[in-house]
C-alpha cells in the first residue's frame, strides 16, 4: 500500500525515527500509525530516536588509510560516555564509518548540510540534461526530484547505502548501533583526501 508523505511525517515527529524507516513500518502496518510504532520499537529505532537529544561529547577520532595510502579518512564519532568510547562495538562503529567514506566520498553528513547552491545546481543540470534528452515538459519535475533524491543519496553519509551490507542506510546502521550500544552516537565530522586530488 502506498502511504501519504502526511503519515511519514506524523511518525517521524512522533519517533524521530528517518524518513524511509517510517515509510517502510507505515507500509507494513497497511498504513495503521500505532503499530507502526511498534514496529519501530521493536527494531531498537524509536528507542535509538529517544536518545538522539542527549549530550555526546566522548568518543574517537578514527584515521583510515586505503589503497596503500592512496585514500586517506579522519572522521569524529561522538558518544555519551568515555567508558561507550572504549567499547569494541563503539570503535568497530568508527572503523566501519570510516571505511564508507573512504569507499563511497560523501560531500556531506546530513541532507540539511548540503548548501541551497549546491541543490539549485544539481536541479538545473538535472532540468537541462532531461531536455536534451527530450524528455515531455510535464514530466520534468518529477525527473529533477528524482535526480535530486540520486544526488543526495550518493553524496549524503547517512543516506548512503552501506558498503556491506546494501539493505539498509548509514543511517540504518547507525540507529541499530545507538540501539545495540545504549548512548547517543553521532557522526561529527570527516575529511577524505585522495592522492592528486585538488581541494577545492
Amino acid at each position: 500500500m502506498t502511504v501519504s508523505a502526511a503519515e511519514i511525517k506524523e511518525l517521524r515527529d512522533a519517533t524521530g525515527v528517518g524518513f524511509l524507516d517510517c515509510r517502510k513500518a507505515l507500509e507494513e502496518a497497511n498504513g495503521d500509525f500505532e503499530k507502526a510504532v511498534d514496529l519501530l520499537r521493536e527494531r531498537g529505532l524509536a528507542k535509538a530516536a529517544k536518545r538522539s537529544d542527549r549530550e555526546a561529547s566522548e568518543g574517537v577520532l578514527e584515521l583510515y588509510n586505503h589503497g596503500n595510502g592512496r585514500v586517506g579518512v579522519m572522521v569524529e564519532v561522538n558518544c555519551e560516555t568515555d567508558f561507550v568510547a572504549r567499547s569494541d562495538a563503539f570503535r568497530n562503529f568508527a572503523h566501519e564509518v570510516a571505511l564508507q567514506i573512504a569507499a563511497a566520498s560523501p560531500h556531506w553528513i546530513r541532507e540539511e548540510d548540503i548548501p541551497e547552491e549546491a541543490i539549485l545546481r544539481e536541479s538545473e543540470v538535472a532540468r537541462n540534461r532531461a531536455i536534451e534528452e527530450g524528455k515531455p515538459e510535464k514530466i520534468l519535475d518529477r525527473i529533477v526530484e528524482g535526480r535530486i533524491k540520486k544526488f543526495k543519496e550518493e553524496s549524503v553519509l547517512l543516506q548512503q547505502a552501506y558498503i556491506r551490507n546494501e539493505d539498509m542506510n548509514i543511517e540504518n546502521y547507525l540507529h541499530e548501533t545507538i540501539a545495540a550500544i545504549g548512548e547517543n552516537i553521532v557522526i561529527r565530522r570527516f575529511v577524505r583526501w585522495e592522492v592528486g586530488e585538488i581541494s577545492s
